[in-house]
């Protein structure tokens, strides 16, 4: 659900600031879905919200019967697209990594 949220309103600060709103929208993004991962002390803590965030954003590309959209086609649009796939990839990248038993268990502390 934060991940909708999150790409929501980096939708709207993206276009309206460019380019401070699109490092905005990205930073945001990035604090998301690395905040995911170590809530839950796994990489895969960060693909629910990246699920989230990918989902919306994709529902806000497409136009609507009404010829209505919320992206225009202009450049800062693509990079935050784009951009936050690959702060997705990157943050699943970084976030913290699982030890088989326990890590320190098996050195014998």
């Amino acid at each position: 659900m934060l991940g909708a949220v999150v790409a929501l309103a980096g939708a709207l600060v993206q276009g309206a600031w460019f380019p401070g709103g699109l490092l905005l929208a990205l930073a945001g993004a990035a604090g998301l879905f690395l905040g995911g991962a170590y809530a839950l002390r796994g990489r895969g803590g960060a693909v629910a919200p990246v699920a989230g965030w990918i989902i919306t954003v994709i529902l806000l590309t497409a136009s609507r019967p009404e010829g209505d959209f919320l992206f225009s086609a202009g450049l800062g649009s693509y990079l935050f697209l784009f951009g936050g796939m690959a702060v997705a990839v990157i943050c699943a990248t970084l976030g913290p990594g699982r030890q088989p038993g326990g890590g320190a268990a098996r050195l014998g502390k």
